[in-house]
């Protein structure tokens, strides 16, 4: 071993002190924060990204640009975390949080000095948003190990919730800054990130350490490749599978993207393979043995699937029928959507650590149970709201949703984590959050898809007589009719005015009033009120399910994650209470002696 990496194992092996675990979480809690809210704030924007860059994203020879611009991120995290994961389990997690953090504001810096136009530009940006989507990877995939090394098992659940805040609250805040910033000036939205980047890549360096039991191990070279192109594939194929081919509204029957689905199928069964075969896995799949963490990551999958479009489905509806119904421009619709979605991340802020710090008592079961059955029940409600909603009902049901997944998320998390042996907690915390983040990206492409499919049933004819009935000809209104229902769906997320965008010329020899009444904030609103709410009921229909589901593989957890690390058990640790624990940290961040601010006995 050389002098410089003798020092560095000297110094990951030295005791950090009592009050690491908060260092720890405050850092890793920043990271979760800016990586998720980076994961949203792009959403909210891109209609001033592709204004900025002079493209029109609903161009048929621009949608790819689109949807890479939302996806790309979660497609790269969801295929590299568990490699990640595995590398912090061999390398140490701290270093390759650090690596993750720097990644992510190098690659912030260079997406905010975007300085030219037209295609070369998105793809400029969605190059730098895979690379970002790296560093975010490093970041998910080591933040919940660091945690659970840093703390002991009956405080997880606390830790887990405030790091879980952070990442849920991130992704609604990215669509305020996003909303709020964008406007002003585009490439604000990643500047933005730039100073939290370097404040925490600085941090972490000096004061995160490897206090967790690393593990000698080989890469698993082909583990790798067979995991990263089977997931890939199957990601890139549902990604096209939302877009047109031929004639169709979706391309579930282009060949291309049923040879990618199919053929990552059979890559993934190979990577199973190989998996049993492999003395250092990249899936360790004897974790599955463990049924809580078989059972917990069972029902964060389900919850991922049925939630994770939900996001998406909410900004269609808010942008491109109920606020332009209640008299807002549709160039204000994407900031004002955001405002009236906050409701779902006051009632998670509000539950999530409480249930995480509740189920370190109490146990997980009935927490991630009853936040799952919570969270179905409110799809339910949504599915009997009218599209024209009363907005105190509609911000009632978005409350008690974000409650019923803070219910579930935290415990959920903490649960899976306390099953983990200690050598094994990257590799499994990076396989919770690769189900969680694939699940997102194939929930997206489903809730799209039964949105389209509800749309394309009753849309054209409701487009068709609604144009004629105003005016325009018939040859013109039927060509607008049969474009893609895509298209119109992306306009009304995108929050542009659909008819504005997609009536063209066929516009141009109807009378001002005509026009007026076509582009105006009530026309396409009522139009497809009817047909929306075939696709919502579709969409929210099945991820009511997925939360039922949910909710059944959590009551067949364990309820406790049982600690599997080695060393002393938690019942004979001193219990010290939160409290005397943060007054310690700040007299150890001032260099002082311990704080006698609080004196409380030590409790077992």
């Amino acid at each position: 071993m050389t002098s410089a990496s003798a020092r560095l194992s000297a110094a990951d092996s030295a005791d950090p002190g009592p009050n690491y675990k908060w260092i720890a979480l405050s850092n890793t809690t920043l990271g979760m924060l800016i990586a998720t809210i980076n994961s949203s704030i792009v959403l909210i924007a891109l209609p001033d990204i592709f204004k900025g860059i002079g493209l029109n994203p609903l161009e048929s020879g621009n949608t790819s640009y689109l949807l890479w611009m939302m996806m790309g991120f979660l497609v790269v995290t969801a295929v590299l975390v568990v490699s990640f994961g595995r590398l912090g389990d061999m390398f140490g997690r701290a270093r390759m949080y650090n690596m993750g953090f720097a990644i992510f504001t190098i690659s912030s810096i260079f997406l905010a000095i975007t300085w030219f136009d037209g295609s070369e530009a998105a793809i400029w940006l969605i190059a730098w948003r895979i690379i970002q989507g790296v560093g975010g990877a490093f970041l998910m995939a080591n933040s919940s190990a660091i945690l659970t090394d840093a703390f002991p098992a009956h405080q997880r659940g606390l830790a887990m919730g405030i790091n879980g805040v952070a990442a849920i609250s991130g992704s609604f805040l990215g669509l305020l800054v996003g909303g709020v910033l964008a406007p002003i000036q585009w490439h604000y939205i990643f500047l933005v990130s730039v100073p939290f980047g370097v404040i925490g890549t600085v941090w972490a360096y000096l004061k995160l350490r490897d206090t967790g039991v690393r593990k000698k191990a080989k890469m698993d070279w082909w583990g790798n490749l067979t995991f990263a192109v089977g997931l890939v594939s199957i990601l890139v194929g549902i990604t096209y599978g939302i877009q047109p081919y031929g004639s169709s509204d979706m391309g579930w029957g282009n060949p291309w993207v049923l040879a990618a689905i199919i053929g990552g199928v059979v890559v993934l069964g190979v990577f199973v393979y190989i998996e049993t075969k492999v003395d250092s896995p990249l899936f360790e799949l004897s974790l599955f043995r463990n049924r809580s963490f078989a059972f917990g990551n069972a029902a964060n999958l389900m919850g991922s699937i049925g939630r994770g479009g939900l996001q998406f489905i909410l900004i269609i509806w808010l942008q491109g029928i109920w606020l332009p119904q209640h008299g807002f421009d549709y160039s204000r619709t994407p900031l004002w959507a955001g405002i009236y979605m906050l409701p779902m991340t006051v009632g998670f802020l509000l539950s999530a650590p409480l249930s995480g710090a509740l189920s370190d008592r109490l146990g997980a079961k009935w927490f991630t149970t009853s936040g799952m059955l919570i969270t179905a029940a409110t799809f339910g409600a949504l599915i009997a709201l009218p599209v024209d909603f009363a907005y105190g009902m509609f911000a009632l049901i978005l409350l008690i949703n974000g409650i019923g997944q803070g219910l579930f998320s935290s415990p959920n998390r903490a649960l899976v984590m306390n099953s983990l042996p200690a050598t094994s907690r990257g590799s499994g915390a990076g396989m919770m959050t690769t189900f969680q983040n694939a699940s997102m990206v194939l929930s997206i492409g489903l809730f799209f898809s039964l949105m389209i499919a509800g749309l394309s049933a009753h849309l054209p004819t409701a487009m068709f007589d609604g144009l004629t009935a105003g005016g325009m000809p018939d040859a013109s209104a039927q060509g607008i009719a049969q474009l893609p229902t895509v298209a119109i769906l992306f306009a009304a997320f995108l929050g542009y005015n659909p008819i504005a965008q997609v009536g063209g010329d066929a516009l141009h020899g109807l009378p001002q009033a005509g026009i007026d009444h076509l582009t105006g904030l009530e026309f396409f609103p009522h139009l497809i009120s009817d047909p929306f709410s075939d696709g919502l009921s579709a969409a929210f229909t099945f991820a009511l399910v997925c939360c039922v589901l949910g909710a059944v593989f959590s009551f067949f957890t364990d309820g406790r994650g049982k600690e599997t690390a080695t060393g002393s058990a938690d019942g004979d640790e001193a219990h010290e209470s939160v409290g005397a624990e943060l007054a310690a940290v700040a007299a150890f961040a001032s260099g002082e002696a311990p704080s006698e601010l609080i004196d409380e006995p030590v409790r077992r």
